[in-house]
């Protein structure tokens, strides 16, 4: 089976660079619901991201799911006032996840929108839905990245996978 790339939107980023860093690329996972406060979840996350721009990374890939992908894509959008040279790249599954899964308010969808829009770079992975879909979509952000930030309080589902994922792909875990 061939995997569909199809790089949708890109406004800063030429030919894919970030793929070529991954020594300054880190991506996020986590979970669609938050246990602790959004507030306290997104200063945990800001302030490892701010470590991690003091040390030379420039791409921060989120998946675009709802809950810590989203919480995670504000925060890299709320640095880049600070830090002009930071990207956001989303890596989603396939266009508008919302249409697929339960769950998503109004808000949340808006959210998401506004995402795509201020992203350095969109990447479907394919074109609609199919099984197996968001552990590619996970797989692919891990395999471009050298630090994965995670948001993790079980040990099962997608978050779980991705963070032993990326454990055997040797990348540095920091847990949020």
């Amino acid at each position: 089976m061939s995997v569909y790339l199809y790089i949708a939107y890109s406004n800063l980023i030429k030919g894919g660079y970030y793929m070529l860093c991954k020594e300054k690329t880190a991506c996020f996972t986590g979970h669609r619901e938050l246990r602790e406060p959004f507030q306290v979840v997104f200063l945990k996350t800001q302030r490892e991201v701010e470590i991690l721009v003091q040390k030379g990374f420039r791409f921060f890939g989120t998946g675009g799911a709802r809950g810590f992908d989203s919480l995670a894509a504000e925060v890299i959008l709320s640095l880049k006032e600070k830090y002009h040279h930071i990207h956001l790249i989303l890596v989603l599954p396939f266009p508008a996840p919302y249409l697929h899964e339960k769950g998503w308010t109004q808000e949340e969808i808006c959210l998401h929108e506004k995402h795509k829009t201020c992203a350095s770079k969109v990447v479907y992975l394919q074109q609609a839905y199919a099984r197996g879909c968001y552990y590619r979509r996970n797989r692919h952000l891990v395999d471009f990245s050298s630090v994965c930030i995670a948001y993790q309080y079980k040990n099962t589902g997608g978050t779980a996978y991705t963070t032993k994922y990326a454990y055997r792909k040797g990348l540095k875990i920091i847990k949020i």
